[in-house]
């Protein structure tokens, strides 16, 4: 049985751990892996390495620290389809939705090799009779990230790679349920010339993750997952004294006008709704139809019949098995929770299984109209392939929904009217907002801006937000004295 290591100054190490996790193919439930729980003794021996490595690594020039993420990328897309394989089989994502994965990932590591643009200062001349003011971005120290299962290459690298770049050192705490993708990523990043130290990563669960909380030696913390825990990390991490970013839970809306083109908005909606077995933060898990675009149900239903789950070689499978059983299990209770409340259920998915793999965690796509707010199915992230439909009059009232909504991850809009566009992007109370783009997930260059429930923290992830989050600015005032000339004290605040 492989026992996924640790990694620590810059050397795979062999846990010492007596608590061990087995790794799970989701499709058929073959143990892939062990991953332990580490040692208290191995965590503070990650965060001292790193904190080891800040004081080297901060005064790197940044053109190098950029060079090693051009070279990353390099190896990132040379290998991409090795590690969506390696997603393929301890997440069960198809292998299209792998590479996916992997690949936006890819962007974030190409825009932190943009560093040198990005950790630029600001400058004035003669802010007073010969005095200059300027500022420095430089970085925090060692910084930390805790990562979800759902996408194992893309959040990791979100993550690690722009707080490197910007000149601290970092400790990943990968997923139990799939590390061996983050294991292979750290494997390239060493080899694309990362020194010893500036990353660490070490396995486990609430013990592990509170000893990163707690350690003072940790300057600041990223979170991608659910809420419950986002609301723990943010809570125990900031009341540490701690810089934090959460991007936690959400209930994403598809809005949906008469004036739309239905071919593309059915497409979209389908794709949105169901794919990554709709394990995904950004996903639409509710369609809000206004008007007479209700009538379009119909082929929203038989466009959700002519997909189904399936093994990721398989070239005709939509999308993979959940996660877990545990997963799997808790879908099914929220299906039944949505019969029993009252929602018409036109699709259910519940006792699908696939030819072969009888054992892997299913769920067929399933469809809910008739769906009011104070049911369970709309309230809770049922984070599977289920779509809810609502039906609502118009436009303003469709706004209202949304916005009475707990969650402000993800929604989007599908008209032809540039009226109705722009009403609903200045109205909306949502971070991301896609018109006619079923998931608006930004480029790098952008940031992740979820809002409300969606997020704790006050500085989003990558972009310019990204770097803010991971430095400190600096502002210098300075005066050179040109000749003799002594003038008397000045007791005012004002500069002259």
């Amino acid at each position: 049985m492989h026992q996924v290591p640790l990694y620590i100054n810059g050397e795979f190490t062999q846990s010492q751990s007596d608590k061990w996790l087995d790794v799970v193919n989701p499709a058929n439930q073959e143990v892939l892996a062990q991953v332990p729980c580490a040692t208290s003794q191995e965590v503070q021996a990650a965060i001292n390495s790193a904190q080891e490595a800040f004081q080297t690594w901060k005064n790197v020039p940044v053109p190098e620290r950029a060079r090693i993420m051009m070279h990353y990328a390099a190896l990132l897309k040379e290998h991409q389809e090795e590690i969506a394989t390696i997603i393929c089989h301890e997440l069960g994502k198809t292998f299209e939705d792998a590479k996916g994965d992997v690949w936006r990932g890819i962007e974030v590591v190409e825009q932190a090799a943009n560093a040198p643009a990005m950790m630029m200062g600001e400058t004035v001349e003669n802010v007073a009779r010969n005095i200059d003011t300027y500022s420095y971005i430089q970085p925090l120290g060692v910084c930390a990230g805790v990562t979800p299962f759902n996408f194992p290459a893309m959040i990791p690298l979100w993550m690690f790679p722009m707080a490197i770049v910007c000149g601290n050192t970092f400790v990943l705490k990968p997923s139990e349920q799939d590390p061996l993708t983050p294991m292979r990523l750290v494997e390239l990043f060493e080899e694309a010339g990362a020194p010893k130290g500036v990353l660490q990563v070490v396995h486990g669960g609430k013990d592990q993750v509170d000893q990163i909380l707690e350690a003072p030696e940790i300057r600041a913390v990223s979170f991608v997952g659910s809420c419950g825990v986002g609301q723990y990390i943010y809570s125990k991490g900031t009341e540490n004294l701690k810089r934090v970013q959460a991007c936690v839970g959400a209930k994403n809306h598809m809005v949906i006008m008469p004036d739309a083109s239905k071919e593309q908005t059915i497409n979209n909606l389908v794709g949105a709704s169901v794919g990554a077995a709709g394990q995904r933060c950004m996903g639409i898990s509710v369609a809000v139809f206004v008007g007479k675009s209700q009538e379009w149900v119909d082929d929203l239903k038989a466009g959700l019949e002519k997909v189904r789950p399936g093994v990721w070689n398989d070239p005709e499978a939509a999308y993979g098995p959940q996660t877990s059983a545990a997963a799997k299990a808790r879908i099914l209770s929220l299906i039944e929770s949505g019969k029993q409340q009252g929602a018409t259920c036109l699709l259910d998915g519940s006792d699908f299984t696939v030819e072969g793999y009888e054992n892997g965690n299913w769920v067929g796509p399933t469809l809910f109209t008739n769906v009011t707010t104070d049911m369970d199915i709309y309230k809770e992230e049922i984070f599977g392939p289920v779509l809810n439909c609502v039906f609502v009059d118009t436009l303003e009232e469709a706004i209202s929904l949304v916005n009475n909504s707990p969650y402000g991850n993800g929604v989007s809009l599908f008209t032809a009217s540039g009226a109705a566009a722009r009403k609903f992007q200045q109205e909306i109370q949502v971070g991301q907002v896609g018109i006619n783009i079923p998931i608006p997930v930004p480029l790098p260059f952008f940031s992740f801006t979820g809002w409300k429930n969606s997020f704790y923290g006050d500085v989003h992830t990558y972009g310019k937000q990204g770097v803010r989050f991971y430095t400190e600015t600096k502002t210098i005032t300075s005066r050179w004295f040109a000749d003799e000339a002594v003038t008397g004290p000045n007791m005012s605040i004002n500069l002259r």
